[in-house]
């Protein structure tokens, strides 16, 4: 699946049966399920799943318990808008 077919799907009730609990993350934070999007990325142990949890403590903004999901991500913290970030974590998840 790549990033355009990704964002279509939005347009469904339930994200995509194949992709990752990361992509499930921004799926639910791109139809405006905030709980639900951090449920997914906190249920993910790894480093996408830390990624997109510091992307939604950023836009949460809670940018303390952002920093520290940026530190496990093994990433610096974003400065961008929260688009590019989104944009950027799918691809990355997606291409990954």
């Amino acid at each position: 699946m790549d990033t355009a077919a990704f964002r279509m799907s939005l347009n469904a009730a339930e994200p995509p049966a194949t992709v990752s609990l990361p992509l499930q993350a921004l799926w639910w934070d791109a139809k405006g399920d905030w709980d639900r999007a951090h449920e997914c990325a906190q249920a993910d142990p790894g480093r996408g799943g830390a990624a997109v949890h510091a992307y939604l403590h950023r836009k949460e903004p809670d940018l303390a318990n952002a920093r520290y999901w940026y530190t496990r991500a093994g990433r610096s913290p974003a400065t961008g808008s929260l688009d590019d970030e989104w944009a950027a974590l799918a691809a990355e998840l997606l291409n990954g």
